[in-house]
């Protein structure tokens, strides 16, 4: 009897998940199995992103309260993103940007940024200010947690890896 075309051990690579990803495709419900390992990983990410979200939450917060509210809106944007084929496959936790707040799409990647972010004081153009945010706050939220999280994946990876396994046999 042949084996499945795919090790069993699912391998710390592009190429491993690109293997299961094709393994995933030739079987007849493919798509299911495909959905299931994309829920799976996402699954696994939900803790960091519940990280990263309570990271940004804790930045301090000054001024005059100003609608919509930034912290907040930016924890929304926070989540875990599974791409399983394409020009890029894997899984990671990612702060998407937050068009229609205060004119400020790029508030995730400003807010975590060492140098801050420039704007106008109050909207006169001619006066502007650099801010700080909590430095750091999306990076420092994995921080030595690295490793849990990649080896939760590697374990949805793995689970549906003998699932499709199991099937062979």
């Amino acid at each position: 009897m042949v084996g499945p075309p795919f090790e069993l051990r699912v391998q710390e690579t592009h190429e491993g998940l690109q293997a299961l990803v094709r393994a995933l495709r030739a079987e007849e419900d493919g798509k299911e199995l495909r959905r299931d390992l994309a829920k799976n990983m996402r699954a696994a990410l939900r803790p960091a992103a519940a990280e990263a979200k309570s990271a940004i939450m804790a930045m301090s917060s000054s001024g005059p309260g100003v609608s919509p509210a930034l912290r907040s809106s930016i924890a929304k944007k926070i989540r875990p993103e599974v791409k399983l084929g394409g020009r890029w496959s894997g899984a990671r936790v990612k702060a998407f940007k937050t068009r229609n707040v205060r004119g400020f799409p790029n508030a995730p990647k400003r807010t975590n940024r060492p140098g801050g972010w420039r704007h106008p004081v109050f909207g006169d153009r001619d006066r502007w200010v650099t801010q700080h945010g909590k430095l750091r706050w999306f990076d420092d939220a994995f921080e030595g947690r690295e490793h849990t999280y990649r080896q939760a994946v590697l374990d949805a990876m793995e689970a549906m890896a003998r699932r499709i396994a199991d099937r062979a046999r």
